[in-house]
């Protein structure tokens, strides 16, 4: 029988002790200080994509803009636009050692990096050779785990601006309320929030074998879990037992949660999942997998990565998913 040991450490883009200080964001004046104040830091992001720098010995850093001298540039209209902030949304994310932390859309401008240059870059001491926007995917699993967490936070909550710029039941355009966490309508007056859409995925076992699957868009030789979006009036439970028969034919049991992770491609949240299956003879859905198979304990452990097979990205909770079967390791709640 495996030892189950207590959680190691949270996944990739989570971010424990990050105070999101939610209480602050209808409190106008307390935001408009944080947007003042020197000590705060700003997340740019740019059509998606997140500034980064290369460095050569320890790989891609984010870049965040102080407040010092960055704060007066957007006070001072550097960025264009009413009240000097530009085209774009600025989003209070919360605070991290009590500094408060922004992030900033830059997707109205055609040169970014020019214009972050005169009032920021240059203070940081950074190359602008070496700073680039990047799309996180793939950088994450390369940069510090609260790094990672940052920029994938603000590369939500601007997506999800991005998305709802009208109103949904009238059509009339929306404006952003609440320190950028509310939109609301200024035809009908309805208020949108923040959208994160619900995944389950799952490691199916049978025995000392594990089910993986690939599918066409991954990349040559990577196998993963199985995973798919929970319907409406559906348990997580019952998503997975739907899932992995719809796409694999194998009937599960014994449906154990394992562990979360925020997942900003575009906007979801992955509910991590163990299950049993009830025997191994796949019927595999084409349209959704190219190829199913059984990959045994002991042969997963001894492969390396190579074009023939590889695992998931590091930074997913499906690779997570993986290392711990391996390891005879659950993250569950005993």
């Amino acid at each position: 029988m495996c030892h189950f040991s207590p959680m190691r450490a949270a996944n990739f883009y989570a971010f424990p002790g990050f105070e999101r200080a939610g209480l602050q964001r209808r409190n106008g004046e307390w935001i408009r200080e944080r947007l003042a104040d020197a000590s705060s830091h700003f997340i740019p992001v740019w059509r998606s994509r997140n500034l980064v720098f290369e460095t050569s010995q320890a790989g891609p850093r984010a870049v965040t803009l102080p407040g010092r001298g960055f704060a007066s540039a957007l006070a001072n209209g550097h960025f264009g636009g009413e009240e000097g902030l530009g085209r774009g949304e600025v989003v209070f994310l919360g605070l991290f050692e009590e500094k408060a932390h922004f992030a900033l859309d830059l997707s109205h401008l055609e040169a970014p990096l020019d214009a972050l240059a005169m009032p920021a870059l240059g203070a940081l001491g950074l190359e602008a050779g070496k700073l680039a926007f990047t799309d996180l995917r793939q950088v994450g699993a390369l940069l510090e785990r609260r790094e990672g967490a940052l920029l994938a936070f603000a590369r939500a909550m601007l997506f999800w601006h991005s998305r709802s710029r009208f109103c949904g039941l009238c059509g009339s355009a929306t404006k952003s309320e609440e320190a950028g966490h509310v939109r609301r309508c200024t035809g009908c007056d309805t208020l949108h929030f923040p959208r994160t859409d619900p995944a389950v995925i799952m490691l199916v076992s049978h025995g000392d074998q594990a089910l993986l699957a690939h599918q066409k868009h991954f990349p040559r030789g990577m196998y993963s879990t199985l995973a798919g979006f929970v319907e409406p009036g559906e348990s997580l439970e019952d998503a997975v037992a739907r899932e992995v028969f719809e796409e694999a034919g194998i009937e599960v049991s014994a449906v154990r949660y394992h562990s979360s992770q925020p997942w900003p491609f575009p906007a979801n949240i992955m509910l991590g999942f163990y299950a049993e299956a009830r025997g191994t003879e796949l019927k595999v859905d084409k349209a959704e997998l190219e190829e199913a198979r059984w990959f045994a304990r002991d042969w997963l452990i001894a492969h390396p990565d190579d074009d023939g097979f590889r695992l998931p990205r590091r930074d997913s909770i499906a690779r997570r998913l993986i290392e711990d079967w391996l390891q005879g390791r659950s993250e569950s709640a005993e």
